[in-house]
């Protein structure tokens, strides 16, 4: 059983900002400087693409696009959705980036048990799926053996943004959010509460501490 896991939430941030964020937390944690850390967010409008995409050329207006080294294809990001990025060690939890990805998916069905949604698992696409349409997609980066990047579960989301792109190589038409399965409005803090929770649960942590943005600061001059 893993120690503690750090929760921090970062509010609305910038994608860049929080991708610098993470390379340094795994460079402290690879160190064993800082414990488990699960960083919860919104990111502003962008589209990421990771390794397993070839090619895309994309020229957006206003909607920034980014290269980056998680796995998976393109995905959006925006207001709305929920962001979780993981850095955490998986040699001290004992455990492979298969069977993390099994338990990050656990969470998130958990998660939106609690709205009354019935998530499951596809095989070829990791990730959370409700009523035939995907809510959330998971891609992770490893150095190491910590984890970084990690989850999008789509809440409040705008999902006319997934037709800029294939999500994770899908038809956009097969994004769904909590919104728009119960089509009411969600509490995105309350979304918050419940994946915290559900992280120390299925991840066997011994202790849950939420930290405020300034600790991350703090950390970073360690």
């Amino acid at each position: 059983m893993a120690e503690k896991l750090l929760v921090v939430d970062l509010g609305l941030i910038d994608y860049q900002k929080a991708h610098s964020l993470q390379l340094k937390l795994v460079e402290l944690r690879s160190k064993g400087k800082i414990p488990d850390i699960l960083l919860l967010l919104e990111h502003e409008h962008v589209i990421t693409l990771g390794r397993r995409l070839k090619s895309m050329d994309l020229k957006l207006p206003n909607v920034p696009v980014y290269k980056i080294e998680r796995g998976g294809e393109a995905t959006y990001h925006g207001p709305g959705q929920l962001v979780g990025y993981t850095i955490i060690d998986l040699e001290e939890l004992g455990i492979d980036v298969w069977e993390y990805v099994w338990r990050i998916e656990e969470i998130l069905i958990r998660t939106i048990k609690e709205f009354g949604l019935n998530g499951y698992r596809i095989k070829k696409y990791p990730g959370v799926w409700v009523n035939g349409r995907k809510i959330a997609s998971i891609g992770l980066a490893l150095s190491h053996w910590i984890t970084y990047h990690g989850f999008a579960l789509n809440v409040n989301t705008d999902l006319r943004y997934f037709k800029l792109i294939k999500p994770c190589g899908l038809s956009p038409e097969m994004m769904t959010s909590i919104q728009r399965e119960l089509g009411r409005k969600i509490d995105l803090e309350k979304v918050k509460q419940l994946v915290a929770e559900n992280f120390k649960e299925v991840l066997e942590y011994r202790e849950l501490m939420k930290l405020e943005e300034r600790a991350i600061k703090q950390m970073l001059e360690i």
